[in-house]
């Protein structure tokens, strides 16, 4: 076989395995760059995916709860207590999914903020130097922007506090309206303080710990919403709030 076949069969440095391959120009720049732009975005909508279906069990769930205590006054309020407790495990649920969300949420936002829009409408120059170096770093390293707490307290201030409300609501309805008499009687009105708390009592737990049990879990999620209640980040920037 000839010298020149041989040299033309042989792959170019570039193509070798194991050899670093970078762009060389802006064309290949801006395609590596809109690949891993529609990279960060999938998996950024994947994550979203998630917080909508945790949200929906909570629904779900809380629909049940509800169909069952207030369907009938015999059933107990416990029913709910217990509902409170399951939308709490699934909102610690999705609060970590939201962390994940969020550090993709904030990496597309940078490339959407800070290479697209100038790109769009260039009113302004952007030096992309300090930006391509924080987005490599945090590729490189990455670290979540939100603490747990903070991610629940979002969670409370866009969907799950009102889940909460309801429930609450629900339950001093059913251990208000009326005093649960021994089995064959019939149910009244409560009439005072001690009725209501026998009526909050569950089995052999008193009604006084039951009722500073919810009172201090939902003092709790008020802390947390209100303590956190200041966005950061890409939140401060005006994007639309998740």
């Amino acid at each position: 076989m000839a010298k020149d076949e041989l040299d033309t069969r042989r792959p170019a440095p570039s193509s070798i395995p194991g050899t670093l391959l970078f762009p060389t120009n802006s064309a290949e720049f801006v395609a590596a760059f809109s690949q891993y732009y529609r990279g960060e975005l999938a998996r950024m909508m994947s994550w979203r995916d998630r917080l909508d279906l945790t949200t929906n069990w909570s629904i779900g769930a809380v629909a049940a709860m509800l169909s069952i205590s207030l369907s009938s006054p015999d059933s107990h309020h416990a029913v709910l207590v217990f509902a409170m407790l399951i939308v709490y495990m699934l909102l610690a649920i999705e609060a970590r999914r939201y962390r994940f969300f969020d550090v993709y949420r904030t990496r597309v936002r940078m490339l959407e903020r800070l290479f697209y829009a100038p790109l769009f409408h260039p009113h302004e120059t952007i030096d992309p130097a300090p930006w391509l170096s924080a987005l490599g770093q945090d590729l490189r390293q990455p670290s979540f922007a939100l603490s747990l707490t903070q991610a629940m307290a979002r969670r409370v201030r866009r969907t799950y506090g009102w889940i909460f409300l309801i429930l609450l609501l629900a339950w001093l309805l059913k251990v208000t309206s009326a005093f649960l008499q021994p089995a064959g009687g019939r149910a009244t009105y409560i009439r005072s303080v001690d009725e209501l708390l026998q009526n909050a009592a569950i089995a052999s737990i008193p009604g006084w710990t039951v009722l500073l049990g919810i009172l201090i879990f939902y003092g709790w999620l008020i802390y947390v919403a209100l303590r956190h209640s200041i966005d950061s980040g890409e939140l401060a920037q005006g994007q639309v709030h998740v």
